[in-house]
């Protein structure tokens, strides 16, 4: 199923060659009837697909109920900066009129006249093809017809975050617009109360906004078909580890994981057992051997104790150490945290360094109850969720591999 990763690559970057393909239908026909954008992504049960998932109509009522006249923001956060996640970087890049379109639909159902692609810096191609797309844009008649509609000028930008892991998270993303460090703040308020310079703003990951564009083209019942036993939707899944075919395989949601593994992936590498999967990134509840049948959707992840999460799926042949890949990504969430909290700087950098003591063979058997003690501090120590990605991943491979963890220890 090839929905948002057709390749495009011929009109691509081209604006007028993709509108003769059929783009832009989906801002033609929100335009053509504006209060009925945001019911349309209601009923197809669109949710937030950098995550979360969180109901998106929900996000956009949420903006759009704001008065007008505040100088309204749609954010289209493009950081994507955790290890295993590289969805994002390739419609940027490879198919930047989907993604725009999707932002300028939202704009239009919330009322915001301030569209910004925020984008990690290190994605250097990525950001000069989305340049080259945005300009394109502002010379084309659709923008002025939805200027006119909203009432303003629309401002449609492309800004280069911090490259941190951090400048992800909504709160860190607006910070980091406005020019300043990506610190995560308390909320509420709540971006859509209060965001950039203090207007109502809408944050949605790539992913999602790609999406809602096509959404409005097709129609709800449309994208709701695409998904598997009662989940809606299709969904974008960077596969990466111990697999034969890593990449970029987009699928029905509710697809199994053996499906994605055994069939789209080509199998284990090297025809190793399979051992497990990190799900959604780094951050989640590991999967095993028992869960391969499991359908990959919010809901049934959800009930494994587990997260869809972006939709990365680490994984993990035997012989690949859990140990070790825990020890590396507590590491690299020690290594990203922005300093603001204390538990969280602190408990995830004290996290690596009991975990690379144990993975050297210098751990000991109280090393064990040290980690588990902090697994019960460390969750909602922080203003993000960063120090409760550590923990989950901790949590996890403790309670499904702590042999390799017992085996490891001297003494």
């Amino acid at each position: 199923m090839k929905v948002l990763t057709e390749d495009r690559n011929c009109v691509g970057a081209d604006l007028a060659a993709w509108t003769a393909v059929g783009g832009g239908g989906g801002l033609e026909r929100a335009l053509a009837d504006p209060p009925s954008i945001i019911p349309a992504i209601e009923a197809s049960d669109l949710r937030g697909l950098g995550g979360a998932g969180f109901p998106t109509h929900r996000k956009w009522t949420a903006v759009a109920a704001q008065p007008p006249g505040l100088g309204k923001w749609v954010v289209c956060n493009g950081n994507e900066d955790e290890p295993g996640t590289f969805k994002d970087r390739f419609l940027l890049s490879r198919t930047p009129h989907q993604v725009i379109e999707g932002a300028l639909v939202a704009a239009l159902a919330v009322g915001a006249a301030n569209i910004v692609l925020y984008v990690n810096p290190r994605e250097g191609a990525t950001v000069a093809v989305l340049r080259k797309a945005v300009a394109q844009w502002e010379a084309h008649p659709l923008l002025a017809r939805l200027g006119a509609t909203i009432g303003e000028a629309l401002h449609l930008v492309v800004v280069t975050g911090s490259g941190l892991y951090i400048g992800g998270e909504e709160t860190a993303a607006i910070a980091s617009i406005m020019g300043g460090f990506p610190f995560p703040s308390l909320k509420p308020p709540f971006p859509a109360e209060q965001g950039v310079h203090g207007a109502p703003t809408l944050l949605n990951n790539v992913e999602t906004l790609t999406y809602a564009g096509q959404i409005l083209r097709h129609g709800p019942a449309w994208y709701r078909a695409l998904g598997l036993g009662g989940a809606p939707g299709a969904k974008l899944f960077s596969l990466s580890g111990d697999v034969l075919r890593p990449g970029l395989h987009e699928l029905p949601m509710g697809t199994s994981l053996r499906t994605l593994v055994f069939e789209h992936g080509g199998g284990m590498l090297g025809d190793k057992a399979f051992k497990a999967v990190f799900t959604g990134g780094p951050s989640n509840t590991l999967l095993t051997a028992a869960d391969l049948d499991v359908p990959m959707d919010f809901d049934s992840l959800r009930a494994r104790g587990s997260r869809l999460g972006t939709g990365a799926m680490i994984v993990v042949g035997e012989g690949t150490s859990i140990l070790r890949k825990t020890a590396e990504y507590v590491a690299f969430f020690a290594n990203n945290s922005c300093g603001q909290c204390p538990p969280c700087k602190i408990g995830t950098h004290q996290v690596s360094r009991i975990l690379e003591r144990i993975e050297a063979g210098a751990g000991r058997p109280g090393d064990l109850k040290a980690l588990e003690n902090l697994t019960q501090l460390l969750p909602g120590s922080g203003r993000c969720g960063l120090v409760d990605g550590a923990a989950t991943v901790l949590t996890s491979s403790l309670k499904t591999f702590r042999a390799e963890y017992e085996r490891a220890l001297v003494g």
